[in-house]
């Protein structure tokens, strides 16, 4: 089959095609697998303009001519002419944009839209969203349950939901003593926490709690590695009230070394109250670490609902505090290799590309 991705969002920041590749390149992964049976096309919109063939991949660099996002018939028609069986669009948020191109490309090749935790819009462009739905052969979701909120608003049709992993990981496991020299990680076991200090991933509830844990398990040791900072007196504030040195603020660091924080943890903990998918729990499950997580539905699909791992209500210190000391009794080798098993066939580069595949396929008259 020969595939074509298409997006009409512009990063007009990246001048160079390497170095946007290398920003996305937890999602090109997913591409790449599938060119290793298919024919894939994947246009993109930087402040470049040019081609390049990538890992098996062939890529467009393109610039929107001016009011050309809104009314994009050069990009249409670029598509068109790539003679597609089946055509992917980033993002459920350019309903205006999808109709012109379903105009273009005439029932025949079927549109698959994959959807990037965007929320249904309101008001007068609800409707213009509900037109593209009808025009959409198929939508991908981290969650069932979350395409269920598009169809109960009516702006999908129901029957072209599925479930599927937004993003993986390029990380993988490595020795994790050898991790750990580079971290300099101790404890027994070893929790890490990764992402942005802000209420949505409700970064206090996790210190509260875990200072809670350790009470009971003086060895433990919680890391957490953030972005921002908008939360982070108040988390001072917890642990000067309850100072030991059970948990430690890393702060910001390179993205590349994650690999190694990851292969230096035991638990990958998170406490969300929303996410489109879950990168950084994607990542540390790829290198092996046991999932503690918030009860939100992206996360339901990464556990195999609650098969794997830990999961507790958002927001619940209690259910934390629990989750913590049950996670605490488990046979590591086995929850670790269960782990892996579950990304690689499910949330792995190749696994998303299956799936791709078998969704496309199934479309194809």
């Amino acid at each position: 089959m020969k595939f074509v991705f298409a997006g009409y969002i512009t990063s007009p920041g990246y001048k160079s095609p390497d170095a946007w590749l290398n920003r996305i390149n937890i999602y090109t992964g997913i591409l790449e697998a599938l060119s290793k049976d298919h024919e894939v096309i994947s246009i993109e919109h930087i402040d470049y303009r040019g081609n390049l063939l990538h890992n098996g991949v062939n890529y467009h660099f393109r610039r929107f001519t001016k009011g050309g996002r809104y009314l994009p018939l050069a990009m249409n028609r670029f598509i068109k002419n790539q003679q597609p069986d089946v055509v992917f669009v980033h993002g459920l948020n350019v309903p205006l944009q999808f109709i012109q191109l379903r105009l273009t490309l005439g029932r025949r090749v079927p549109v698959i839209i994959h959807s990037h935790a965007e929320k249904p819009f309101n008001g007068i462009k609800r409707y213009l969203q509900r037109l593209a739905g009808k025009c959409v052969d198929a939508t991908l979701f981290a969650s069932y349950a979350m395409g269920a909120e598009w169809i109960a608003n009516g702006n999908l049709a129901p029957g072209t939901i599925h479930e599927v992993m937004e993003v993986s990981s390029v990380f993988y496991p490595v020795d994790k003593l050898s991790a750990k020299a580079r971290t300099g990680v101790t404890g027994q076991p070893v929790f890490l926490w990764v992402g942005h200090l802000n209420q949505n991933k409700d970064p206090v509830t996790v210190v509260n709690a875990f200072l809670q844990f350790a009470a009971t398990c003086p060895k433990a040791r919680l890391y957490m590695i953030h972005q921002s900072d908008e939360l982070l007196l108040e988390i001072k504030a917890a642990l000067t009230r309850d100072y030991n040195d059970a948990v430690t603020l890393v702060g910001k660091i390179p993205h590349d070394d994650l690999l190694y924080w990851y292969n230096s943890a035991d638990f990958i903990v998170a406490s969300s109250y929303y996410e489109g998918s879950g990168t950084a729990v994607c990542e540390a499950m790829s290198c092996g670490c046991v999932p503690v997580l918030s009860d939100i539905f992206s996360f339901r699909m990464m556990t195999d609902n609650g098969k794997l791992g830990f999961l507790y209500e958002p927001g619940n210190q209690e259910e934390l505090l629990s989750a913590l000391l049950q996670a605490r009794q488990v046979d590591m080798d086995e929850q670790r290799a269960k782990t892996l098993a579950y990304y690689r066939s499910n949330l792995s580069f190749g696994a998303i590309a299956k799936r791709f595949e078998e969704i496309a396929a199934g479309l194809i008259i």
